[in-house]
């Protein structure tokens, strides 16, 4: 289970990436829907069509079949490659950053969760709690053999302690302000406290700064652009999505940035 970062790791990962981002795929499209990700078996939405390997080569099947149908033609949503090359790319700079490591791992079933929810909440403003159910027991698994195998049982209870007062923080906040945010928000909270309780807590507590960051950002963007007003409802899901894969990436390196700053 270990390799030094590397070019051989983000490469192996790159791979991995791919693969995990034609399920990301499915997952997007047919949960919200309350569809199976397993059964049918991927099929053309318009002509049905049931698809073969030859269709379903990450990024590289859309580009040959210019982004249509092999069957019906009908133009194919550019989301899948944009998709499954995103989950390439997170999976390669894992692999540069991490290596083939526990962490990257534990990294890896955190963002593909977070790929899925962010992208869910961004086009329907909820967010699954199957999905978020089970990220959370697949990480929770990463993290379990991960601290078994390397002997660091504290980080096991960091990322306990973590998801605990991150579920408690924003559980206070929807109760006391519902308007504020929904019950989505604090299951999610719970799982990148788990997640990014494995880097440790100030990187948890990093997550969620940046993730209000980028919400007031975005709010500003689109109020600037006439797009949305002062009571216009963000997707924080998608926010939390995207700063937990900046944390994952450079959350040891803005920390300790911040907190040059601090002193």
């Amino acid at each position: 289970m270990m390799a030094p970062a590397g070019l051989y790791a983000a490469l192996s990962l790159l791979l991995i990436g791919l693969a995990l981002g034609s399920f990301a795929n499915v997952a997007i499209w047919r949960v919200p829907l309350g569809l199976s990700v397993v059964r049918p078996p991927s099929a053309c939405p318009t002509c049905h069509a049931r698809l073969t390997a030859l269709d379903m080569v990450p990024v590289l099947s859309w580009v040959l079949l210019r982004g249509h149908c092999r069957h019906c033609h009908t133009a194919i949503s550019a989301q899948y490659p944009l998709v499954e090359g995103l989950m390439g790319l997170l999976g390669f700079g894992l692999g540069w950053r991490w290596g083939l490591s526990w962490t990257a791992l534990v990294l890896g079933l955190l963002l593909t969760g977070m790929v899925v929810l962010g992208i869910i909440d961004l086009r329907h403003m909820r967010l699954p709690r199957q999905i978020v159910y089970w990220t959370s027991a697949l990480v929770l698994a990463a993290i379990l053999a991960g601290s078994a195998d390397t002997g660091a049982c504290q980080r096991l209870g960091t990322c306990a302690l973590c998801a605990l007062a991150a579920w408690a923080v924003f559980g206070a906040v929807w109760y006391f302000y519902p308007k504020g945010m929904g019950g989505g928000d604090v299951r999610l909270a719970g799982l990148v406290g788990l997640g990014l309780g494995w880097l440790g807590a100030k990187d948890v507590v990093l997550g969620f700064i940046l993730a209000a960051f980028v919400a007031a950002f975005a709010g500003s963007l689109l109020i600037a652009l006439g797009r949305a007003g002062r009571r216009t409802p963000i997707p924080f899901g998608t926010c939390i999505a995207v700063a937990t894969c900046a944390v994952a990436y450079a959350g040891p390196t803005i920390v300790t940035w911040y907190t040059g700053l601090l002193h």
